[in-house]
């Protein structure tokens, strides 16, 4: 066993720190792209997914994630053997402290929970949802985790079927993460429906500088979600770095010079989603490819996952916010692109090339099998959960609490008092009055 290293473990809790502040961002970058009434709502199931799945994480996840191998398929690990994260206190991942490893993993299920609330804005239950970020988590995430994330050489014994048998590269988890939320989001997007009036109600941003924010603060949060994964302050983490930055660029520009050609013009709405699309197609890759390589990626992603987003239109489905359209699209363009441009001079000896490197198609297979299934399991799983708490307590608010707005109707709060609300019963009054009208008017507030 190597010894622990304090400049690994010091990069390690800074990345983790990092990739802990892409939930607030994220929270941003959501509730800056819904109506004014929804804002909270959309804000709160990201705060919710954080402290729900911390707790989540320390008692079992982790243990289920990165434990010991249960039936030797690679499928999950033992949930009992860290419960509590029992035994790691002294104990040692790599050239890090165990809990190092533990804090920046925990961060990683945080926000993949959070990312599939975006397609199910303006709509379903806190509560609901609540349960359904416990059980998916449970069932979906922690699994997941283990397939990519788990190598024996580090962490579990018999560790994940993908990681150690397949050998798919993903390095810091747009299978895990991206393909898996947007493949959750779909899944939840057809057991809610449509929002009311999509179609024909234009739902429109309420707070751009909101948007634009939370994309500067993902960004730079995902730095530490990619070279923190390195899991060391080596050359790794550095290529890593600069792959971000270079595929993240591209991909904004990209984007915006899509909706020139097709629009006429160029929005900062765009250029954040380009953003995103770029940080989640680069992330499987970002220690595989060279800097052609991450340039490509960016490229591709801001292309097609800006016209992906369009796809719910021509579909008839209500993804609110792009989650399929930006992180399972996105996802997929990072995870396939490795099987065509990944290249060894990165790591002689360990990473492999990809088709144009004179690989073949060796490892793009490999990258197709790793993307489908997980986008398989989460999508089947997704469905079935999101179906029984649909069946039972119920995932949908009704039809005029939705007019009305989730704010006002689920959580008795509003982002932005423009009454004077010291009178509670002016405050009364003013309520009554804008649900009467927007359910008069079936218009949005």
């Amino acid at each position: 066993m190597p010894e622990i290293s304090a400049g690994d473990t010091a990069w390690v809790l800074v990345s983790a720190a990092l990739v802990l502040l892409m939930t607030p961002a994220l929270a941003f970058f959501y509730g800056g792209m819904v109506r004014t009434k929804t804002v909270l709502n959309m804000m709160m199931m990201s705060f919710g997914a954080l402290g729900l799945i911390s707790v989540l994480w320390v008692l079992y996840g982790y243990s289920m994630s990165f434990g010991n191998d249960v039936g030797g398929k690679g499928l999950v690990g033992d949930p009992f053997q860290y419960f509590g994260l029992k035994g790691l206190m002294s104990g040692q991942v790599a050239t890090l402290p165990a809990y190092a490893f533990v804090a920046f993993q925990a961060v990683f299920a945080i926000i993949t929970v959070a990312l599939i609330s975006g397609a199910i804005a303006d709509r379903v239950k806190f509560g609901a949802w609540m349960v359904f970020a416990g059980i998916w988590a449970t069932l979906v995430y922690f699994p997941v985790a283990h397939w990519v994330f788990a190598f024996t050489d580090v962490t579990a014994t018999g560790g994940g079927w993908i990681a150690n048998n397949l050998k798919a590269i993903d390095f810091a988890g747009g299978t895990a993460v991206h393909i898996n939320a947007g493949a959750a989001g779909m899944a939840l997007v057809l057991i809610v429906g449509k929002r009311v009036g999509f179609g024909k109600v234009p739902f429109r941003p309420h707070n751009v500088p909101f948007v634009m924010l939370g994309a500067g603060l993902l960004w730079f949060g995902w730095f530490g979600f990619n070279a923190g994964s390195a899991l060391a302050a080596n050359g790794t983490a550095a290529v890593a770095w600069v792959n971000t930055l270079a595929a993240t660029a591209v991909a904004s520009l990209a984007w915006i010079a899509v909706e020139k050609i097709r629009d006429g013009h160029s929005t900062s709405l765009g250029a954040a989603s380009g953003v995103v699309a770029g940080l989640v197609a680069i992330t499987p890759a970002c220690a595989a490819v060279n800097t052609v390589g991450a340039l490509a990626i960016g490229i591709a992603a801001g292309v097609l996952c800006s016209l992906a987003i369009g796809m719910k239109y021509k579909l008839g489905y209500d993804d609110s916010l792009d989650v399929v359209g930006v992180h399972l699209v996105g996802g997929l363009i990072g995870t396939l692109m490795i099987g065509f441009v990944a290249t060894d001079e990165i790591n002689p000896g360990v990473a492999v090339n990809g088709l144009f490197y004179g690989g073949g198609f060796d490892q793009l297979w490999r990258q197709a099998i790793a993307a489908g299934a997980v986008l398989a399991f989460s999508f089947i799983m997704t469905y079935i959960i999101g179906t029984i708490i649909h069946k039972t307590m119920g995932l949908r608010i009704t039809e005029e609490d939705e007019i009305t707005g989730i704010d006002l109707t689920v959580h008795a709060e509003s982002a932005y008092e423009f009454n004077d609300a010291s009178s509670g019963a002016s405050f009364a009054k003013s309520s009554a009055v804008r649900v009467s009208s927007a359910v008069k008017e079936g218009a949005s507030a």
